[in-house]
This record gives structure tokens, C-alpha cells and sequence, in this order.
């Protein structure tokens, strides 16, 4: 049997699970990661539930040293949690700091695919829209609506990655020190899109693994149309902004080319 205690191979491992209303879906997603993966601590990010979800966190954290609750003073959206988690887990020292959700659509059994890839990566991103990947239970406009929101992405900020959406995640501590969390304003669902641009941005690898999403079975889901609206608008003004800087860019060459030439 292995030690519930030892170390991850990768170094300390910490996964963070930001919650809000996830009273029945917590202890099962915790109960799931520790089988899976017993030598990662835990990290519960929690947005003051009106439902007592964080008198089930707490609960858990009693019972188990290596899960702990950071408990927030009210929702303030899922970027300001990580972020937040993020802050902390770094000041101590964490090797590795993983994202996932609390509603089971991230099953923890698929962790160890994130793992074994950061050994070659700065940031890996467990992928629904890669080969091998899937989704299961979602109709098809969600699917459309995913894969149509990613192409955009894709193509407007310029970055080689088909799933930037994705919250199944894993960093390296040092490329979220890398690109300068301070600076982060985005909060809601374009958070994770946000974070991926600045990494490809820092000039970090970025490595994609399968995965199988899997649709909430307990409780409703936080994703509505204001969040998508919002989170393009986002994007298209972050890639305007670069087509913007590569213009000037180009133009600065142009110049300096020209003067080159007369000289």
C-alpha cells in the first residue's frame, strides 16, 4: 500500500478546488482525489455557500491533514478564488499547483495524465477538444458553443492550443510566478483563457492531454449566457490589443528598415 504522507515525485502537489453551493459534490470529488491520488494535498477555496459548504469542508479537513479550506468572504467569481489560492499555495512553497472543479466533470482517477506530462511542460491542460479527448452529457449547442468559443480563441490571440477554456489544469509553481499574477484582472470563465495567453506569452510550454469531461450529475451548472457574453467580449479586446502591438510593431521595423536604406 502507499504512503498516504510521501511526496509526489514532482515535488510538493497541491490541487485547489474552488466551491460555491457544492454541499453534496464536495466530499464525493474529495473522497475520488485522495483514492487517486493520495501524495497531493488539497486546497478547498470556499465563497461562504449559503448551502454549508463550508461546514462540509471543514468537516473533511478534519478528518484528513492534508486537505485545508481557505474560506472567503463571498462570491466574487472563480479567478478571484484561484487567484487567491494561488497566492497562498506559492508563499509556501508548492512544487506544482493543480485546478479542478468540485462538480465531478474533472475526475480525479485522470490527474495522474496532467502529472506525468508536466515532467516536459510548464503548464498542462487536460483537453476535451484533442484527440482521445471527450465530452460526455452535453447537449450539442453546449458543444458548439465550446468548440466554436475555443477556435476563436485560438485564432485571435494566435496560440497553438485547442482547449484554453478547460479548468482541469496543472502549473508549475514557477510559471505562475512567471507571468505576474498581480497584473490578472479578469475573473470570471475567461480566466482560464487569460492565464493560458500569458503563459504561451512568456515564451512557457504548454502540452495538452486527453481528457473525459463529464457533466454535473448534483446541483446546477454556473455557466450562463451573460458569462459567455462577457468572456468574448474579453478576448476579442485582448486580441485586438496584440493585432494592435503587432502592427505597431511591424510598422517600427519598417520605419527602421527604411532609414537603413537611405543611409
Amino acid at each position: 500500500m502507499s504512503d498516504p504522507t510521501a511526496q509526489h515525485p514532482l515535488g510538493r502537489v497541491v490541487v485547489l478546488i474552488p466551491t460555491y453551493n457544492e454541499r453534496d459534490n464536495l466530499p464525493l470529488i474529495v473522497r475520488r482525489l485522495r483514492a487517486a491520488e493520495p501524495r497531493v494535498d488539497i486546497l478547498v477555496l470556499e465563497d461562504n455557500s449559503p448551502d454549508g459548504t463550508g461546514e462540509v469542508a471543514d468537516q473533511l479537513a478534519v478528518s484528513d491533514e492534508r486537505i485545508r479550506v481557505v474560506h472567503r468572504a463571498g462570491k466574487e467569481g472563480l479567478g478571484a478564488a484561484y487567484l487567491a489560492g494561488f497566492r497562498q499555495v506559492l508563499d509556501e512553497g508548492y512544487d506544482v499547483v493543480v485546478e479542478m472543479d468540485a462538480d465531478g466533470s474533472h475526475q480525479p482517477e485522470q490527474l495522474h495524465r496532467l502529472l506525468d506530462a508536466l515532467a516536459e511542460a510548464d503548464l498542462v491542460i487536460g483537453s476535451r477538444w484533442i484527440k482521445g479527448g471527450s465530452v460526455v452529457n452535453w447537449p450539442v449547442h453546449r458543444k458548439v458553443m465550446s468548440v466554436g468559443g475555443n477556435i476563436y480563441i485560438k485564432f485571435l490571440l494566435g496560440m497553438p492550443v485547442n482547449d484554453a477554456t478547460s479548468g482541469f489544469r496543472a502549473y508549475r509553481a514557477d510559471a505562475l510566478r512567471a507571468i505576474d499574477l498581480t497584473t490578472v484582472e479578469s475573473y470570471g470563465y475567461c480566466f482560464q483563457a487569460d492565464l493560458t495567453r500569458r503563459v504561451v506569452r512568456a515564451g512557457l510550454r504548454v502540452v495538452e492531454v486527453p481528457i473525459e469531461f463529464v457533466e454535473r450529475e448534483i446541483g446546477q451548472s454556473k455557466m450562463n449566457s451573460d458569462i459567455a457574453r462577457e468572456s468574448l467580449q474579453n478576448i476579442t479586446r485582448w486580441g485586438l490589443a496584440e493585432r494592435g502591438d503587432q502592427l505597431r510593431t511591424t510598422a517600427r521595423r519598417l520605419r527602421r528598415t527604411e532609414k537603413w536604406h537611405r543611409l
